[in-house]
Formats: structure tokens, C-alpha cells, sequence
């Protein structure tokens, strides 16, 4: 009787340590930068820091539904950059076609990877793999490699403008989009079939559920969400460069979603543990620039970021 009772207080504690870790962490980062890191507690520090998450956020929250329907994709990084590049290259149409242009090239991408894996029932790794390399190429060819600067004012807004004092916009675009996917993953249909295919790929199927054309919308949503980061970084920049935009994107998103709890191996995707997740992984970005460490080293933290979240939460 005793045992049990240990057990199940075990069991407990562990529920509540995977429920609360991650919001723990980040706040034990923000205090110890606080502390630590000179200026870090500047509010154009803590300003910075939401302008350069969006990026991140963006594609994290795609790849948040990606991972929970039990896949992966490591194209996003590419991904932005061709829709990047394209954006800046449509310009001469006007804003809004050009916008439109970038973001049309993105689902294609999402639509192609998602047919794949969902007709030929491919692993999602291997399908990925092969596209992250061939959409960047796509890129670079577009412009010769070339670094694509512009000038022009109205594009630029989506990625400099301040309101209400000295709000970035950024802010309201994360969190109208995240608040979006939030409801989509939590309150539509499309959400829950997304659960049921990382809980039980075959036995979601058998219920009745399309996972093919699911399949297919998820990859599509990743790629779009990836596309519209890409452009926001090119209004922000004014300036596109498809050997740059978007590089090792990939893991920064993966970091967020494993640290944010979603399970790696599927099953319910969890947005605000992914919106948490992608602040730990900035403010490590962050920190390390601030104290002029190699920004190599801020590799080397984000994967043992991940590895150690792996391992929390091995059990999930």
C-alpha cells in the first residue's frame, strides 16, 4: 500500500514537472541574464528580442502541428528563403501581389512535400531532406546567388513599423497568427485529427478520418507559416539573400517545439509550450551575442537544449 502510494506521488510530481518545466526554465534564463548579461533588462533588449522571435515563432508553430501529427520537416529554412526571394523579385507588381507570390510558392512547396509523404507513405525526414536542399538551390538560382537589396517603403512597414509608442509590429503578428493556430489546434476538428494521427496514424484512419488531404494541410500550413516568416525578415532587412535567409531555421523551430512539450514521437500539440520554447531559444541566442560569444557556441547550447528536453520528457 505504501509503495503504491509512493508511486503514484511520483507519477504525480513528474505530470507537473513536464507541465511546468518549461515556463520554469525560461523565467530561471530571463533571471540569471538579468543578472548576468549587461543590459539584458533593457527594454529595447527585451524589444529586440521579440522582433528577432518571430522568425522562429512562425515556423515553430507549423512545425508544432508537423511533429504532433508524428512527422518532421527540416525544409522550412528553405522554404523562406524561396519565398524571400521571390517576394523581393515580384516587388515591381506591387506589395500585396508580391506578398501573395511568396506565399503561393510556399503552399506549392507544402502541397508537393505533403503529397509525398501522404501517397508514398514515405517517412517525412527523407522526403524533407532532399527538398531543404532543392528549394534553397531553387532560390539561389532565382537571383544567381546573388544578394537582392531594395528599397521600398510600404513592404518595408510589415517589418519595421512601431505603434502605439514604440510597439513592434511583430508583436501584433505573432500574436494574431499564434493565437489563430492556437484555436485551429485546439478547437477545430482539424487540430484533433492532427492528435489522432500522431496518437494512431492507422487506427485514425480506420475511424474515418481523411489523412491523406490532413496530411497534406499540415505540410501546407508548416510551408506557408515558413513562407510568410521569410517575407516578414525580408520587409525587416529590406533586402533578400537566399544563401542566408532562413539557415539552420530548422533546428531553432525543433528546439522550441521539443523544449515547449510537445511530444516528438506525435500526439497533442501544445502552442503555448511552443511560444515559451521559442523564447528560451532566442534569449540563449541572444545572451550569447551579448557576451561576445562565438555564435557557434549558441549551436552547441540549442542542441543540448533539445537532447535534454528529449530526455525530460522521454516518457511522453
Amino acid at each position: 500500500m505504501e509503495s503504491s502510494k509512493k508511486t503514484y506521488q511520483d507519477i504525480e510530481w513528474k505530470l507537473l514537472f513536464n507541465k511546468y518545466a518549461t515556463p520554469i526554465l525560461l523565467v530561471l534564463l530571463i533571471s540569471f541574464n538579468a543578472v548576468f548579461t549587461p543590459n539584458f533588462a533593457n527594454v529595447n533588449t527585451m524589444w529586440n528580442i521579440l522582433i528577432q522571435m518571430t522568425t522562429i515563432l512562425l515556423t515553430a508553430l507549423g512545425m508544432t502541428l508537423v511533429i504532433a501529427s508524428g512527422g518532421i520537416d527540416i525544409s522550412v529554412g528553405s522554404i523562406m528563403a524561396i519565398s524571400s526571394i521571390v517576394t523581393a523579385r515580384t516587388l515591381g507588381f506591387g506589395v500585396l501581389q508580391a506578398i501573395i507570390c511568396g506565399l503561393l510558392v510556399s503552399a506549392l512547396c507544402g502541397l508537393f512535400i505533403g503529397l509525398i509523404i501522404a501517397r508514398f507513405k514515405i517517412q517525412p525526414i527523407i522526403v524533407t531532406l532532399p527538398m531543404m536542399i532543392g528549394i534553397r538551390g531553387i532560390a539561389q538560382v532565382i537571383n544567381n546567388s546573388q544578394l537582392l537589396n531594395f528599397d521600398n517603403p510600404e513592404f518595408s512597414f510589415i517589418g519595421t513599423y512601431r505603434f502605439v509608442g514604440n510597439v513592434p509590429i511583430q508583436v501584433l503578428i505573432m500574436t494574431i497568427i499564434a493565437s489563430a493556430v492556437y484555436f485551429i489546434a485546439n478547437k477545430m476538428s482539424f487540430g484533433r485529427y492532427v492528435q489522432a494521427m500522431g496518437d494512431n496514424y492507422k487506427a485514425s484512419r480506420l475511424t474515418g478520418i481523411n489523412t491523406f488531404l490532413v496530411t497534406i494541410g499540415i505540410y501546407m500550413t508548416s510551408a506557408t507559416l515558413a513562407g510568410f516568416a521569410g517575407i516578414i525578415e525580408t520587409a525587416r532587412l529590406s533586402a533578400a539573400d537566399a544563401n542566408a535567409i532562413g539557415r539552420l531555421m530548422e533546428l531553432d523551430a525543433i528546439a522550441a517545439v521539443a523544449v515547449g512539450g510537445t511530444p516528438m514521437n506525435g500526439g497533442r500539440p501544445n502552442i503555448i509550450g511552443t511560444i515559451f520554447g521559442v523564447l528560451i531559444i532566442q534569449i540563449i541566442t541572444v545572451a550569447v551575442n551579448m557576451n561576445n560569444i562565438p555564435f557557434t557556441y549558441s549551436l552547441v547550447l540549442k542542441a543540448i537544449v533539445i537532447i535534454l528536453a528529449l530526455w525530460v520528457r522521454r516518457d511522453k
